[in-house]
């Protein structure tokens, strides 16, 4: 009978650790959408990145990195979403809110404040979708210690 108990309460923490709120994968997956939407427009028509401007050597280059960067962060977030590997998904969520920040941070500098907003909303969601699943605030040490 005690053996029965410690199965059941061992599968119900390993269900409990890997369930995922139905709000966290709806975030995640518009979240990878855009993003990867991002990476398609910098590699196919990059002079929607400089509002039709010309494109230059160095456009050309900063929007290869900008597909660099933002193709393999949606690819992981989706393949981190799919194996509910909810530690590491938690932190590349913290990732990509930090990088919409500093994105917000330099559209704030340059005075182009039109998508600000939008991707306010898009690190704030994230980073309280990265919060549920530490289980705990962000700020707290424990949150990223492997447990």
């Amino acid at each position: 009978m005690m053996k029965h108990s410690t199965q059941s309460r061992d599968l119900k923490t390993t269900q409990s650790s890997t369930h995922i709120p139905w709000w966290i994968y709806l975030i995640v997956i518009v979240g990878a959408l855009l993003t990867v939407t991002g990476a398609i427009i910098s590699k196919v028509d990059p002079a929607m990145l400089t509002n039709d401007g010309t494109i230059t050597d160095a456009v050309r280059v900063y929007a290869d990195y900008l597909f660099a960067r933002n193709l393999p962060l949606a690819l992981m977030l989706l393949l981190l979403l799919t194996l509910r590997a909810r530690p590491m998904l938690a932190g590349f969520m913290v990732l990509t809110a930090l990088i919409q920040i500093v994105d917000v941070t330099n559209d704030l500098i340059r005075g182009d404040l039109l998508i600000v907003p939008g991707l306010l909303v898009f690190a704030m969601v994230f980073l309280l979708g990265a919060w549920r699943l530490f289980g705990q605030p962000l700020w707290r040490v424990d949150a990223w210690r492997a447990r």
